[in-house]
């Protein structure tokens, strides 16, 4: 790994020893079938690494004008791009300054937010995001993740990109959600009441991906619940046990993903979800996200989802307010292994950044002439 990791934090097995020397932690005996090891709370970390006044303005502002994107009174095109995952801070910063830069380029069409994803859902087992192990030796060094992750997200934002990251683990969402722009939960969550009521007190955008079979319903009732104040049990940012009340977020919507039938980014299954939103109280704003089952699974093909859906939109369709795209500097992905390749996904396959600068480049000029 690069020495920005390195340089971050000592490993876990240091770390846990240390704790243990200072009588903070208990080793724990070999029959134990779970032990703790003390984190930083969300108040901790962020005194540690601050958000300045000016870069929390900034991501005031930036929240502001994606909600404007969604609710229409803004009609340039949302677009969430980005690594899959994020696991070297070095590539992550090259691809944002990059982002950035054709950010100045599209943004009269088109307003550009960086994929941060430092959290990556697992079916059975496998490497669980930067947060979690930032060394990606299984070593576990989640204190120096949570720095990672937070350093990271800081330096993208002050290159004046919006972050974005998927919402997995529900007390991890304090350390990291006052940089973000836009959240998203996944297709495995939306069912779950606890990422509802966490959302519910989210002061962003935050889209619902349908269930990983395609269907709407999940995602729909994610929405309605999210939308709705609660009280709930959760952590306040000193870690403490808390009764958290929340105000409902305003701005909740739908993201497309496909399903295990296929995809669902099309004219028909668009306006399908466009019905459904409407048929219960909830305003069609929707986002296709051009990879997963959209694409499937096939990175090469997320130009020709982004493509279908400006073409929708200047058919007058404009329920599709975004667009969710996987890239990284370089295309397709790798396993995990001592000597990575730089700039390459070690999740999902990414599209490479030419084709993706390509891409956008070509999408804003289709805007532009359609209007």
């Amino acid at each position: 790994m690069t020495a920005t990791l390195s340089t971050l934090h000592s490993s876990a097995t240091a770390n846990e020893l240390t704790l243990i020397d200072n009588g903070l932690i208990e080793p724990a005996p070999a029959s134990a079938a779970r032990r703790s090891i003390p984190l930083p709370t969300p108040a901790q970390l962020r005194e540690r690494l601050p958000c300045s006044a000016a870069l929390t303005e900034q991501i005031s502002q930036q929240r502001q004008a994606v909600r404007a994107v969604l609710d229409g009174t803004d009609d340039r095109l949302l677009v969430i791009v980005g690594p899959c995952s994020l696991h070297d801070p070095d590539s992550a910063l090259e691809y944002a300054q990059r982002l950035a830069e054709l950010s100045g380029k599209v943004s009269d069409q088109l307003l550009l937010v960086m994929r941060a994803y430092v959290e990556k859902p697992r079916t059975t087992v496998g490497w669980k995001g930067l947060m979690y192990d930032p060394h990606l030796d299984g070593s576990s060094d989640m204190a120096a993740g949570l720095a990672v992750s937070r350093r990271l997200m800081l330096s993208i934002a002050e290159l004046g990109l919006p972050v974005a990251s998927e919402i997995l683990q529900p007390m991890a969402a304090g350390y990291l959600d006052d940089l973000l722009g836009w959240a998203a939960i996944g297709a495995r969550t939306s069912e779950s009441q606890v990422h509802r009521e966490m959302v519910s007190g989210l002061n962003l955008p935050v889209g619902f991906k349908n269930g990983t079979d395609g269907s709407l319903g999940i995602a729909c009732d994610a929405m309605r619940s999210a939308a709705h104040p609660h009280q709930h049990f959760g952590l306040d940012d000193h870690g403490r046990p808390a009764l958290i009340q929340t105000r409902g977020n305003p701005d909740v919507h739908l993201v497309l993903r496909g399903g295990h039938g296929g995809p669902n980014y099309q004219p028909a299954a668009v306006a399908t979800a466009r019905q459904a939103l409407e048929q219960q109280g909830l305003a069609p704003r929707i986002i296709a996200d051009c990879s997963h089952a959209n694409s499937g699974k096939d990175p090469a093909r997320q130009p020709v989802v982004l493509e279908s859906v400006v073409d929708q939109r200047l058919a007058g369709d404009q329920s599709l307010r975004g667009v969710m795209l996987e890239g990284h500097l370089f295309a397709g992905n790798q396993a995990l292994r001592p000597q990575l390749e730089y700039g390459v996904s070690v999740t999902d396959a990414c599209l490479g950044w030419n084709d993706t600068e390509q891409a956008l480049l070509t999408v804003a000029r289709q805007m532009r002439a359609g209007h």
